[in-house]
């Protein structure tokens, strides 16, 4: 049975992945606050999409696609991102486990670390897709309200 002193030094490696866990638990709250919003804003822009207004209709239409597409882009980024929390939960077990069963497992802890990241890296790649996106629709309702003014 290993002793306290030998469990401070597990405690202390433990920590960074910890860390990271708790920073990917506020962007994945960020990241399904903005997918609610996609939802609840395609559904209010789908009661317009029979209006007899074609010009409006067309605008409509191609918000929604913007909106599918930036579903999409999002579901992929909470993936990566719970995929990353799911690597470093699995680094911080594998962390306290090697020192307690005598196990040295250098290349397990090694891609379990650089998976993390991967899936982190990949994530954020996703949710700044999404931010651009989200500007491309932001132009089309600005020009939409823009042609009406002039008209």
């Amino acid at each position: 049975m290993q002793s306290v002193e030998h469990l401070i030094p597990i405690i202390q490696t433990a920590v960074g992945p910890v860390i990271l866990i708790s920073g990917l638990g506020l962007l994945l709250l960020t990241m399904t606050n903005r997918l609610g919003r996609i939802i609840d804003r395609s559904r209010s822009l789908s009661c317009e999409l029979d209006s007899p207004d074609a010009c409006i209709s067309e605008r409509v239409s191609l918000e929604i696609d913007i909106l599918w597409s930036r579903a999409r882009m999002i579901r992929i980024a909470i993936m990566l991102a719970s995929f990353s929390c799911l690597f470093s939960s699995l680094l911080v077990i594998v962390l306290f486990l090697s020192p307690l069963v005598a196990l040295d497992l250098p290349l397990l802890l090694s891609f379990l670390f650089i998976s993390s990241m991967v899936c982190l890296i990949c994530s954020l790649v996703f949710f700044l897709l999404d931010v651009n996106r989200t500007l491309m629709a932001l132009k089309i309702e600005l020009e939409s309200h823009k042609d009406r003014h002039c008209s």
